[in-house]
């Protein structure tokens, strides 16, 4: 992909941004730790998403207490052909967010993928910095492929999935099982946060792109590594990794107006010149995030389908 795609920002959100349930929020950065997650929070938990056969919050033992997730179910299941698994990290910059804030975006992906989503209410930094939440992560993976057959999932067609940060940590999650042989499905990287390098294109074309600033990714950065090491760290800052291959199939979302398109779209490149599979469904005209907003704009409503399309065909699912 040409990283210089960008196009006259989307009018359904740019209308959005002046009027609508995103309009006028203010930059992170400039915020305290609690004031930007109780804004996060009251944004994005709002609405209720698709209606789906069963969702249930539950407990599971992780390296420093117990991690709660969230188990989307679409459909009924079956013994003769139960459905993927896709293990959710929600975006934030590691800082903010909660299972509610992303429901919307899970609800979602479990009813247009047609896979159980299992979304992990991770550690957030800077209270619990890097790699915190990567190992709260990996133990509700880990619970996936465990629990597969009692949850009514396909043990062979289990993924990891995030936005944001939470791409970031899906990327990491998918490094971390090629180094300790554990097969994954697919991984689902949408709009990702891949490298503390604030210096690529994107970050000088948009550093005040609608919902991230430059100065917001920064600031995450800042609260997530816990010493400069981490951030030449690939389980920290996946583009780092010395090489991609033997990762699982991927696809990876972008948008133009995005100071994080640069890296998401270096990865897709370098996770197919290491001779992975990849899709890369880039969205021009729109920002960070828009995967939230599909309820409202139209074009972010027609890129969820193609990321979900993308995500079956690596599944063997029908469209």
């Amino acid at each position: 992909m040409d990283d210089e795609a960008t196009a006259e920002l989307d009018p359904q959100l740019a209308e959005l941004l002046q009027s609508g349930r995103v309009a006028d929020l203010p930059a992170w950065h400039e915020l305290s730790v609690s004031e930007a997650r109780r804004l996060e929070d009251e944004v994005f938990a709002a609405g209720d998403g698709p209606r789906l056969e069963r969702v249930r919050n539950h407990r599971l033992e992780g390296p420093d207490g117990d991690v709660p997730i969230r188990i989307y179910r679409p459909g009924l299941q079956t013994e003769r052909n139960p459905p993927p698994a896709l293990v959710f990290c929600h975006g934030g910059g590691w800082v903010l967010g909660t299972l509610d804030s992303a429901d919307d975006l899970c609800r979602e992906f479990a009813a247009r993928i047609g896979a159980v989503v299992v979304s992990v209410d991770y550690r957030l930094a800077p209270e619990h910095p890097f790699p915190a939440a990567l190992e709260d992560a990996w133990a509700a993976l880990e619970w996936t492929r465990d629990e597969a057959d009692r949850i009514g999932v396909d043990p062979d067609r289990i993924g990891v999935a995030g936005t944001s940060a939470g791409g970031g940590l899906a990327a990491a999650l998918a490094l971390r099982a090629r180094e300790r042989n554990v097969s994954l499905a697919v991984q689902l990287l949408c709009y990702p946060m891949l490298d503390p390098d604030l210096e690529r294109s994107s970050y000088r074309e948009h550093a005040d792109a609608p919902l991230l600033f430059r100065a917001d990714v920064a600031w995450f950065w800042e609260q997530y590594l816990a010493k400069p090491a981490d951030a030449e760290d690939p389980l920290a800052a996946p583009l780092w990794a010395d090489s991609l291959a033997g990762c699982p199939p991927a696809v990876v979302a972008t948008a133009g107006h995005d100071v994080l398109r640069s890296e998401g779209a270096a990865y897709a490149d370098r996770l197919r010149s290491d001779g992975v599979e990849t899709h890369h469904c880039h969205s021009p005209s729109l920002a960070h995030g828009y995967l939230s907003l599909t309820g409202e704009v139209d074009r972010a409503d027609a890129t969820m389908d193609d990321v979900a399309d993308a995500v079956g065909s690596l599944l063997n699912l029908d469209s």
